[in-house]
């Protein structure tokens, strides 16, 4: 079992929120209305990245007024820390990609290592067409071999350590209701 981390509270108060819950909603309708109008007649698979993408997906998707399927891919590099590793696959997708339209929703994007991982093995799974959609892409230099920025963003940020909204610190505060910079 974990420790309670009661300092988790003194890290949201002393946060700097960048976009509250209204303007996050907002930044959800735009990705909404961007996404409808490239994809509504495509029958596409959005795979949702776990964890992060969660809460990203369980409020992006009822603004989607089109037939789509939805599964999960559960990747990551971070694994409960604030500094990202290795990468590692814990469940890949259960639907078949091959001939689809793919739809990656992840959380944030970084320097883009996950995603990029993600976006060849749904080439390599022969998906028809792949797409990538993030609430977050921060404002920073890519790693290397990454030549891309997502397809739909939701809003951008300076590179700062970010939390809420599905994206953690340190596994806690997905549920903080807005974007927040923690404060070093």
């Amino acid at each position: 079992m974990k420790n309670n981390k009661p300092d988790m509270i003194r890290i949201q108060e002393q946060a700097e929120c960048l976009y509250n819950f209204t303007a996050v909603n907002q930044a959800l309708d735009k990705m909404a209305h961007e996404m409808t109008e490239r994809l509504a007649n495509d029958n596409p698979l959005l795979l949702c990245v776990m964890k992060g993408a969660l809460v990203v997906v369980g409020h992006l998707i009822t603004r989607l007024h089109f037939p789509l399927e939805l599964d999960y891919i559960h990747v990551t590099r971070y694994q409960g820390s604030t500094r990202g590793g290795d990468l590692h696959w814990l469940v890949e997708p259960r639907e078949e990609l091959q001939h689809r339209t793919v739809v990656i929703i992840d959380d944030i994007m970084d320097g883009g290592l996950t995603l990029a991982s993600i976006i060849d093995y749904c080439k390599q799974a022969q998906a028809k067409a792949v797409y990538s959609a993030v609430l977050v892409s921060k404002n920073r230099h890519r790693e290397t071999g990454v030549h891309f920025e997502p397809d739909f963003v939701g809003v951008r940020t300076e590179d700062k350590y970010l939390f809420g909204f599905g994206l953690d610190y340190e596994e806690y505060l997905r549920n903080a209701p807005g974007i927040y910079a923690v404060c070093e």
